[in-house]
């Protein structure tokens, strides 16, 4: 069963370019080269400086490798020095 993990995302926003910069050229290659990440994409809310970080997991087994992983610490590296930023995660079932 797939397992959909949304990272909502808050910025200034000032940061609003900058955060699709680092996440294009830094966080996002790490994040589809582990184990068990189907897919992940990077949503824009077109009224307001939020994202939503969407990715498809085959398991929370797989999740949980990945956030005990030096891939998840580079990109809290990359993402904690956005001003304003505020990440809240939440897991979903997907629904067949």
């Amino acid at each position: 069963m797939s397992i959909i993990r949304l990272i909502h995302i808050k910025v200034d926003p000032s940061e609003t370019e900058n955060a699709v910069r680092i996440w294009k050229t830094e966080c996002a290659s790490l994040m589809i080269q582990q184990a068990g990440c189907v897919s992940e994409k990077l949503l824009r809310c077109r009224d307001a400086p939020e994202f939503i970080s969407y990715s498809e997991w085959d398991s929370e087994a797989a999740i949980d490798a990945y956030r005990n992983s030096e891939a998840h610490k580079e990109i809290v590296r990359h993402t904690r020095g956005l001003k304003g930023a505020k990440a809240e995660v939440k897991l979903y079932d997907l629904v067949r």
